[in-house]
C-alpha cells in the first residue's frame, strides 16, 4: 500500500450508500478502510446518510467524522465538486444509463478515478465515445463493470492465461453457475438494455470507429449453439452479456495474452430441459420488454434498492470455471465465492477502489478494464479478501476431455 499522491481531500467517495448495495459496499470499505485513509458518503439526503454513517460507526469507530457530501445526478456542480475532492469516485447509482454519464463526466474532467457496477453495454459504449479521450488526457481511470458483472470472468481469464505457454494462440471458454437471485439493479439494467437494441447496436459501431485495435495480434470473441461440455459435465447456454467484450477489451490491452486469442461465454445447466426453457423464457422476455406497459410491470417485480436478507445470502454462491487451451496445454481454473448479486458484488467494488486508491498498478489512463487497471494487484486483493482463484487441472491437451 502506498501513500496517498495527491492533495485531494479524500482518498474514496462513495456515492449510493443510501442503497441496498450501495450500504454494503460502505461497509465493507469501513470495515477494511486503511486507518489514515479518508472516507466520504456523498448523496441527495443528509438523513440518510447520516443514519447510513450511524451504522459504519458500529462497525468502525473511525467514520465517526466521516464527511457527507452533497451530490445529485440532475446538479453537475455538485457532482464536480464530489469528484475535485476525491482520488477515487465509487457509485452503485443506476441504472447507470439513466443516471451514470454525469459522474463519469465530471470524473473524467478532474482527473478522479472513477468505479461502478454497471452492466449495460450501451452506457460503457457511449462513455468511451464521449469521456475516453477527456480521461486519458486528465489521468483519469474509467473503469465499469467492478462487480459480478465483471470481474469473476476478467480476472479468472487473466489468471488462466498466465497459466499456459507464452506467445502461442489461447482460446478460453468461460462458464458461470450461481443459484443467486436477481437483483432489482440487475432486472432494471438489463429491462433497459433488452428495450434499447438498436441503441445498443450504433453505441457498438461507434466506438468501434475510434477504438484502436491491437497490432499485429488477433484478438475476438465467439458465440456458439448451446451444447454438452464433457469436461465440465454440464450443458452451455451463451450468455449475451458485457462480460465477454470485457475480457477482450483485456486481452487487447495486454501482449501476454497471446499472438492469437479467443473467448466464448456461457451460463452452465445440468439438465438438457433446462436449455429448452431458459432459451423459451428469454424470447418471451425480450419480446415483452418491448413494450413499455409490460417492461415496467415486469420491473415492479423486484424494486431497484432491495435486496435478499442476510439468511438468503449466505446460503449463495456462485462458480466461473475457465476451460484453457495454448501451446498443447490445457488448464481448468476456477474462480468461486459466495452471493455474488450482492455481498461479493460489494467486496469486489470495494476492493477496486482500493486498489486504484492505494496499489502500485500500472501506468494507465482513460476507460480502462479491471485488468488492464489493477490486473496482478486486484486478484491478490480478491484472493485475501476471501474470493477463490484456482488451478483444478492443468495437463497436455491430446491426453483431456473435451
Amino acid at each position: 500500500m502506498s501513500p496517498p499522491t495527491d492533495a485531494r481531500r479524500f482518498d474514496a467517495v462513495i456515492l449510493g450508500a443510501t442503497g441496498f448495495t450501495g450500504a454494503l459496499t460502505a461497509e465493507y470499505l469501513a470495515a477494511h478502510f486503511p486507518p489514515e485513509a479518508r472516507l466520504a458518503l456523498a448523496g441527495r439526503d443528509q438523513s440518510k446518510l447520516e443514519a447510513v454513517r450511524d451504522r459504519l460507526v458500529r462497525i468502525n469507530s473511525q467514520p465517526d467524522d466521516l464527511a457527507l457530501l452533497h451530490a445529485d445526478s440532475s446538479d453537475p456542480q455538485s457532482l464536480a465538486r464530489v469528484a475535485e475532492s476525491a482520488r477515487v469516485v465509487i457509485t452503485t447509482v443506476g441504472p447507470y444509463l439513466e443516471y451514470g454519464e454525469p459522474l463519469v463526466a465530471a470524473c473524467a474532467a478532474a482527473g478522479t478515478d472513477h468505479v461502478d457496477l454497471t452492466g449495460e453495454p450501451e452506457f460503457v459504449d457511449r462513455m468511451y465515445i464521449e469521456h475516453h479521450a477527456t480521461a486519458e488526457r486528465t489521468g483519469a481511470r474509467i473503469v465499469h463493470a467492478c462487480g459480478f458483472d465483471s470481474i469473476p470472468y476478467d480476472l479468472d481469464a487473466l489468471f488462466t492465461v498466465q497459466q499456459l505457454p507464452a506467445d502461442v494462440p489461447v482460446t478460453l471458454r468461460g462458464v458461470v453457475r450461481t443459484n443467486a437471485t436477481i437483483s432489482g439493479g440487475t432486472l432494471h439494467s438489463g429491462l433497459g438494455r433488452l428495450s434499447r437494441p438498436r441503441a445498443m447496436l450504433q453505441a457498438a459501431a461507434g466506438r468501434r470507429r475510434l477504438e484502436p485495435r491491437p497490432h499485429g495480434r488477433q484478438v475476438r470473441t465467439r458465440i456458439s449453439f448451446p451444447r454438452r461440455d464433457r469436461t465440465l459435465d454440464t450443458w452451455l447456454i451463451p450468455l449475451p452479456t458485457i462480460d465477454p467484450d470485457v475480457v477482450r477489451r483485456s486481452a487487447c490491452a495486454r501482449p501476454g495474452y497471446g499472438p492469437d486469442f479467443t473467448y466464448s461465454h456461457y451460463a452452465g445447466v445440468r439438465r438438457a430441459a433446462t436449455v429448452a426453457g431458459t432459451l423459451t423464457g428469454f424470447t418471451a422476455a425480450l419480446a415483452a420488454v418491448q413494450i413499455p406497459p409490460l417492461r415496467r410491470a415486469i420491473g415492479r417485480r423486484i424494486p431497484q434498492g432491495e435486496g435478499p436478507s442476510a439468511e438468503r445470502r449466505d446460503r449463495t454462491w456462485f462458480t466461473v470455471d475457465i476451460i484453457g487451451e495454448g501451446g498443447g496445454q490445457r488448464v481448468h481454473t476456477q474462480v468461486s465465492g459466495a452471493d455474488p448479486g450482492y455481498t461479493e458484488t460489494a467486496k469486489m467494488l470495494a476492493e477496486s477502489a482500493l486498489c486504484l486508491a492505494f496499489d502500485g498498478n500500472l501506468p494507465t489512463a482513460g476507460q480502462v478494464t479491471t485488468v488492464a487497471a489493477m490486473g496482478e494487484n486486484l486478484l491478490r486483493r480478491l484472493g485475501d479478501a476471501g474470493i477463490s482463484f484456482t488451478v483444478l487441472t492443468s495437463q497436455t491437451a491430446t491426453h483431456a476431455g473435451r
